[in-house]
Order: C-alpha cells, then structure tokens, then sequence
C-alpha cells in the first residue's frame, strides 16, 4: 500500500458543464498525477472561502503523466461544490494527493467487471483504460441524465451496459440485476469485480460475487474529514482476528477499496 502523497498549486486548465449538475475540472499536476492508481481521491482546498476550512475530496476521473493533467467529475450539491463549479480557467488551487488506497492491477487472462452506480463511474474509468484486457462495464444511476463518461468507457474496448431506475436509458432496474446476468455468463471464468457506487449498491454486489466465490473489490463513500487517516470521521469495519471478529479501518487510509471478503457486516451476510 503507497501512501506517498503531495501537496502541490495546481493552475486550472479547464471547468466545464459535463451535463445537468455534473462538471469536470481539470487540473496541471506534475506532482500528483505520475502516482495515481484507479480508486484514489485528491483532497481539494475550496479558494476564496475560508469560512470552509476542511478541504473536499474527490475522485480521480482520469489522469496523464505524460501531460502532467488530472481530472475531477463532481456533482453541484452544495455550497463546496457550487463555489468549485465558479472556479475559471487559470485559478490555482491546492491539492493533497494521491490519497487513499486504490484498486489492485487488473489480472492478465481473467473477466473484467467494472459496475458503477451515479458517478462511482469517475472512480473506475482508470480501471478500465489500464485494464489488461477490455471487459464488460455496468453503468446503473436514477435515470439516463446521471449515466456519465460511457463514451469513455466504450472507447477503451469495454462493452458498455447501462441501467436506469426510470427505464429512460437501458435496463429498467437496478444495476445489480445487470452483473447478476453477466456473472451468470460467465460461470467458471474467475471474472473479477471492481464495484463504486451507493454502500448499498455494493453490499449487494458483495453479496452476489461472494456467494459465487468470485473476487471483488468495493470503493466504499464515507464521509471524510481530515482524508490522511488522523480523524477518525470515515471508519468502517473490517473483519479482523479478534475476540470481536472486526476492527475499525479508515476509508480515506486503508480504502476507499476493501476487499469484499474483507468487510465486515453486522447481519453477518459477509
């Protein structure tokens, strides 16, 4: 596990309308960006509003070594977001970055299954441009506006899947019903999972690869303070050799991804 980190000034290159309340900025990062793996998050100092002294942290969409740029999907959804969706094309903003622990390398030979719920989409679209192999994507949200970047998806060779709530694009239902149909094609492949969404969406997810014996590793959204392990504010349970059969773990340290066969739940399903 790396948890070599910086702090670095970054100019911003570009902050655009994606679509609805959904925005991509982008960032020129020397510093953070040659670290990055699929999973990990920056935490981003909001300027001009010292009112919020905590910084926020974000998914890392996408990010190139080559050309020192990293990018950021997010969502308007309050004051934080709204003041980072104002930011124009040259602001310097500070970042602390990469953080968190990412998704392991995808294996050589084996099955490929991304499913993202909402923007879990911008937390494992490295995945899939770094994958050894294409494989299949799941892309669930309420309706077709919150289905994100499955143009990028497709473009590195994944087949693309898409669920929504309302039916207004692709399968009318939950995301889960879609990896249920692919896990079932493809019995006996030793497929692997890679799941960031809703904690509900990925306790389901857990459940139906679990019972399949099949790998899985989950990108868990919990709520974040500090996002270098001093807080405490972002712990979860994971299973541990102990008289209580768990112990505590920091999300923005020791996840955001857990192994699934490693989270503990309290109605004892894993």
């Amino acid at each position: 596990m790396n948890h070599s980190r910086f702090q670095e000034v970054c100019d911003v290159l570009e902050n655009c309308n994606y679509r609805g309340d959904y925005f991509q900025i982008t960032f020129r990062s020397r510093l953070i960006t040659p670290g990055v793996k699929a999973g990990q998050f920056v935490h981003i100092q909001l300027p001009d509003m010292p009112h919020l002294t905590l910084r926020r942290p974000f998914s890392v969409f996408d990010a190139s070594t080559d050309e020192g740029t990293l990018s950021v999907i997010y969502k308007v959804v309050g004051a934080g977001s709204t003041a980072l969706a104002a930011v124009e094309r040259g602001k310097r903003i500070s970042l602390l970055g990469p953080l968190g622990n990412g998704f392991p390398a995808t294996p050589i030979g084996r099955g490929i299954i991304i499913v993202a719920g909402g923007y879990g989409c911008a937390s494992t679209y490295l995945i899939a441009r770094g994958a050894a192999q294409p494989g299949v994507c799941l892309l669930g949200a309420r309706n077709k506006a919150d289905i994100l970047v499955e143009d990028a998806f497709a473009a590195t060779g994944f087949r693309v899947h898409i669920s929504t709530d309302d039916g207004s694009c692709g399968h009318q239902g939950l995301v889960t019903e879609l990896l249920d149909r692919v896990l079932t094609e493809t019995a006996g492949a030793s497929p692997v999972t890679y799941a960031c969404g809703p904690n509900a969406m990925l306790d389901a997810v857990a459940d139906m690869c679990l019972a399949r014996d099949i790998e899985a590793y989950l990108s868990y959204d919990m709520n974040m303070c500090c996002g270098v392990g001093a807080c405490f504010t972002c712990v979860m349970k994971r299973k541990a050799d102990n008289a209580d059969g768990w112990e505590y773990v920091r999300t923005c340290r020791d996840g955001p991804v857990i192994d699934a066969r490693e989270v503990y739940r309290e109605d004892g399903t894993t």
